[in-house]
């Protein structure tokens, strides 16, 4: 099916304005001087290789030519949405590494992947059945968009799951240091077996601490670090009276206690407010399935008999 005149003269100017773009923005006189150029010259460096010296025989790689272009369209990304710091925070809470470029360039792949199938899916509906190509230009920018704001949805999901599996394993991991602290044991060869013992998510955070602690921090700053990685206000709690415990002196192992009642007593009352939402939930099968097929039932003999009376 062949394209109206109109739309591909259209469709070839807006290419040949977006070349003149591009080439205008590349200039040297029209592309601005970051901080790091500006510096660059004063660092002490060694100097860089000169091209003709190296090896011809080393092919060129699509990834020398892309790596450019992702940091570039991350960059973008960045400016555009902004919020690093709530980047940071969820790749923290999801246990990933804090990592905020690298997850950027992972929004370019799913936004560039969500185009490419979009452009497959458009072209095939374009060439069967003669759809607009406005219409697949801005189908095809929305998918690259939905597919930017899909990792980022995926990226809080994540960090709400893990959160879950901290809030499911703390309790046990409060009774196990207070028996160990009963039992007679100091506060950090407690912790150093519970976390040796123990297996998930939160023995892994707790190995990371006393990791931190041997290499020389304070083992109340390496606990008080994991109560801020993992943002939850019951571990942040159970911390704070960990630390104050350990500094002033208290009974550690009624503090544990009391720690993990108040533990058991949170996942009690989230596990009811599940309970309140999924109730919630299955009515909706009720309403809009049951209840109709019921009413339908009830009327349809009714109906029936009018129409063979009239």
């Amino acid at each position: 099916m062949s394209m109206n005149p109109v739309w591909l003269g259209a469709l070839l100017g807006a290419i040949f304005a977006l070349g003149i773009l591009l080439v205008w923005r590349g200039l040297p006189a029209t592309r601005g001087t970051d901080l790091v150029q500006r510096i660059e010259p004063y660092l002490d460096r060694a100097p860089r290789r000169s091209r003709l010296l190296q090896d011809p025989t080393v092919p060129l790689r699509w990834s020398d030519i892309g790596r450019p272009l992702g940091h570039r369209a991350a960059g973008w990304i960045d400016r555009l949405f902004g919020g690093r710091d709530s980047v940071s925070l969820r790749l923290t809470r999801a246990g990933l590494t804090d990592d905020v470029d690298g997850f950027r360039l992972q929004q370019v792949l799913w936004g560039v992947s969500g185009m490419v199938l979009a452009a497959a899916g458009g072209s095939l509906v374009w060439w069967l059945r003669g759809a607009s190509p406005w219409a697949l230009f801005v189908l095809v920018c929305c998918a690259g968009l939905g597919g930017v704001i899909a990792r980022d949805s995926v990226l809080t999901s994540m960090a709400n799951r893990r959160e879950k599996r901290l809030m499911a394993e703390f309790p046990a991991m409060a009774e196990l240091l207070a028996l160990a602290v009963t039992a007679g044991e100091g506060t950090m060869q407690a912790l150093e077996r519970v976390s040796r013992l123990s297996t998930g998510e939160l023995a892994g955070e707790l190995e990371l601490a006393l990791g931190q602690a041997r290499t020389g921090m304070p083992l109340p700053q390496a606990l008080e670090g994991m109560g801020q990685r993992t943002g939850l206000t019951a571990l942040s709690r159970f911390v704070d009276g960990l630390v104050v415990a350990m500094q002033r002196g208290t009974p550690l192992g009624e503090v544990l206690r009391a720690q993990a009642a108040d533990a058991r007593a949170a996942a009690r009352q989230a596990l009811i407010e599940e309970g309140g939402k999924r109730e919630i939930y299955m009515m909706v099968p009720v309403v809009f399935l049951v209840l109709p097929v019921t009413v339908l039932f009830a009327v349809y003999p009714g109906l029936s008999l009018l129409q063979i009376t009239v």
